[in-house]
């Protein structure tokens, strides 16, 4: 697999917002930085993701310095929302977890329910390394993540997404195209390996950054959302529910967790370590 590279690094300031496109991303501990350290909750303090609201994949979020956001999506003028005090914390449901996260303003707040025409509230993870551990069923001692579904970062690989199409284009819903990678929303998508061979690997070197593989990971219906125009479609989890069930779940992609810092590149060399 000699001239396996990192084809492309994808960021998620807001989880469940569209992605950034970045040239080059710094490793922290519980993922790239940026990534995934917001969050949209409801009056229960349940997150709120494209799974119940497939809207959000027309909101953007850009970063700026200092860890700030400027908020953009249709029908509304952009606003800036700046990081948070911690003076005061609420509790965040996420999945089976309850983790402590500072509100934003209530000017951030205001502009996300106008958006999704419900009430909720934009928090920030002010804490990674404490908030938040990785399931302890795949981690390590001391391993964090933040407001990801359930791991540091996602990695997918171009060779498995055109074998995924291909697989797709030989069934009942071939109409819904070609998917394009974002469907998956990863933070790192390899090319230059074969199809699948990602399910095989227990570590591996991005650049100057070393991972392991902590599981692969299972998909759910955010996948089925076009994330430009928000509509639902059936695949790919008529197509993966048929070829790729692992475990009882239907799996695209892999989730790593860091096992060293740094920074990775676009065009970094992926070695397999194991």
């Amino acid at each position: 697999m000699g001239n396996a590279e990192l084809q492309s690094i994808h960021v998620h300031p807001v989880k469940a917002f569209r992605g950034l496109s970045l040239r080059e991303a710094v490793v922290e501990p519980w993922g790239l930085a940026g990534d995934r350290r917001w969050v949209l909750i409801d009056d229960g303090g349940k997150v709120v993701t494209q799974r119940q609201q497939p809207r959000l994949a027309q909101a953007a979020a850009e970063l700026l310095p200092g860890g700030g956001l400027r908020l953009s999506a249709p029908g509304l003028d952009p606003l800036t929302v700046s990081v948070p005090q911690p003076t005061d914390t609420v509790p965040v449901e996420i999945f089976r977890d309850k983790v402590e996260g500072v509100p934003a303003d209530a000017a951030a707040h205001a502009w996300c329910s106008a958006f999704l025409g419900v009430d909720v509230r934009l928090v920030h993870m002010d804490d990674p390394a404490t908030r938040r551990p990785v399931d302890p069923e795949y981690a390590r001692p001391g391993e964090t993540v933040s407001f990801a579904d359930g791991y540091p970062l996602l990695l997918a690989s171009v060779a498995s997404l055109d074998a995924l199409n291909s697989l797709i284009a030989q069934g009942d819903h071939a109409t819904e195209g070609q998917l394009p990678m974002n469907r998956f929303r990863p933070n790192l998508v390899v090319a230059g390996t074969a199809p699948w061979a990602e399910d095989d690997w227990t570590r591996l070197a991005v650049g100057e950054v070393e991972f392991r593989v902590a599981k692969p990971c299972g998909r759910c219906v955010v996948t089925t959302t076009d994330q430009t125009s928000a509509e639902r479609g059936r695949e790919p989890l008529l197509t993966l529910g048929r070829h790729r069930r692992i475990g009882g779940k239907l799996v695209f992609g892999q989730n790593l967790v860091p096992l060293t810092g740094g920074t990775v590149r676009v065009g970094d060399p992926v070695r397999i370590l194991g």
